[in-house]
């Protein structure tokens, strides 16, 4: 199973990247998980530029999202809603096929941020039919160093958290397979 994981920070040091980062080595082998690294290469969506030949950046994001089994998404809150790169992001999927019937699922570094969190999952319940916001994984990892985070992810309770999460969200990837 392939599932392409999707940071709404464009930090280098983002709690929510290291977050994705952690679940893919907790990931059983069964699951390939790969991080979306280019999202701040993406233009600002406009639909003069939705043409058969779109920027390049974008046509890349489309198609790791359509060769995708499901998506796993973790971003910050940034003044209580969606961070424009990665609204800018889903707004490059709204009006193609890519992310129609997608499973999708969310992870969460920080004990906050539950504005931004109610706001993501309106969208991608749009966007969507196959979005589940019962499969969710919050971990506080706000205010931690680097060196913090990697320690507090790298318990073994955290990592049985990391990789029960993989677990439930491919058996829901694998369910919605004879839907879609």
């Amino acid at each position: 199973m392939k599932v392409l994981a999707i940071s709404g920070s464009l930090r280098s040091d983002s709690t929510n990247t290291a977050l994705l980062e952690a679940i893919s080595r907790a990931a059983p082998e069964s699951v390939e998980i790969r991080l979306f690294r280019e999202m701040g290469d993406l233009p600002i969506f406009s639909p003069d530029l939705e043409t058969p030949q779109p920027p390049d950046s974008v046509r890349r994001f489309i198609e790791a999202v359509d060769c995708a089994d499901g998506l796993i998404i973790s971003s910050p809150e940034y003044a209580r809603a969606i961070p424009g790169g990665l609204k800018n992001a889903i707004d490059w999927l709204v009006s193609g096929e890519a992310v129609i019937g997608k499973p999708i699922a969310l992870a969460h570094a920080s004990h906050r941020g539950d504005d931004m969190l109610a706001s993501l999952r309106a969208v991608l319940g749009t966007v969507s039919s196959r979005f589940n916001a019962d499969i969710f994984l919050r971990r506080p990892l706000m205010a931690k160093s680097p060196g913090e985070i990697e320690a507090e992810l790298s318990r073994p309770q955290s990592v049985e958290a990391l990789r029960d999460f993989v677990e439930r969200f491919s058996a829901f990837v694998e369910s919605s397979q004879g839907e879609m």
